[in-house]
């Protein structure tokens, strides 16, 4: 059988089965045993397929079909220009980030501040910190924090694989509590849980049942995490210090509002892609 027939049956059995972008996941499984792009594949459409890769799409077909995520089953997913594992440990990175890593860069580019100390608060995969890391060319302090032990792991693992373990560290650690020196963060990143508890259990059951609930549960109104990150940042942020946040669609009014009650200044929420409200960041008066 050629990967063409296989991919094309591939594509028919998991689109009558009701996997999203059945064509899409057909060729990204088979660019993953290939060891090439997807644009690729048509070099190797009209060879063989050996009977190891049969099985090895065989098995991946059948953890689509039970609901796994893709990115999941493949093992690893773009984010920005790198590519990262990725597996329940952690959240799976979304384009939208890719957004706010532009945001923090942008800021991080306009500093005159000679090593600026970055954390990024739940870092899961770490793919925010690490890519800052590695499109932030000056020097610069970065440390990716998470609760999840299991999640910091993967963080790491994910710097060895990107050349990055030599420019970011990793910490286990319940959001900014570990921090005892006052004003020493220039920028705080986040990315956290924020989607309402009583709204967790109506989520597609691709994140509800595989992504960990821990990266998905903000509280009672979704604002939790920003509630204690902007509290403690009020003691650890440098004066003029940043805090980047991205956010949920239909919390940008109420988030501002909280921010300015924390006495940030130049509070913007910014629009996604899709046009909603996706981003809010402000600065501690110096």
């Amino acid at each position: 059988m050629t990967w063409r027939e296989v991919l094309d049956k591939t594509e028919a059995y998991l689109g009558a089965k009701g996997v999203p972008d059945p064509s899409v996941a057909s060729e990204l499984l088979a660019a993953r045993l290939l060891k090439c792009g997807r644009g690729l594949l048509a070099g190797s459409l009209e060879k063989d397929v050996p009977e190891r890769c049969l099985e090895a799409m065989r098995r991946g077909m059948a953890r689509l079909v039970k609901g796994e995520p893709l990115q999941y089953v493949l093992g690893e997913w773009d984010f920005r220009s790198l590519t990262l594992g990725c597996d329940r440990r952690a959240l799976i990175p979304r384009p939208e980030t890719e957004e706010l890593v532009t945001r923090v860069l942008a800021h991080l580019k306009s500093l005159d501040a000679e090593n600026p100390f970055v954390v990024d608060v739940g870092t899961g995969t770490g793919a925010i910190i690490l890519s800052i890391a590695h499109e932030f060319r000056r020097p610069a302090v970065l440390l990716g924090t998470d609760v999840s032990e299991d999640a910091i792991s993967l963080a790491k693992e994910n710097a060895e694989r990107c050349g990055l373990s030599g420019r970011v560290r990793f910490a286990v650690a319940d959001g900014l509590d570990d921090f005892d020196e006052p004003e020493c963060i220039d920028v705080i990143v986040s990315n956290p849980p924020y989607i309402e508890r009583s709204v967790c259990e109506t989520l597609d059951p691709r994140v509800r049942d595989f992504e960990p609930r821990l990266a998905l549960d903000g509280g009672a109104s979704g604002l939790d995490f920003y509630d204690r990150y902007l509290a403690d940042a009020l003691n650890l942020l440098k004066p003029g210090g940043a805090v980047f946040f991205e956010i949920g669609e239909n919390q940008g009014e109420a988030l501002a509002r909280m921010m300015e009650g924390y006495g940030f200044s130049n509070i913007l929420v910014e629009k996604d892609f899709a046009g909603h409200d996706r981003y809010a960041t402000g600065r501690l008066n110096g």
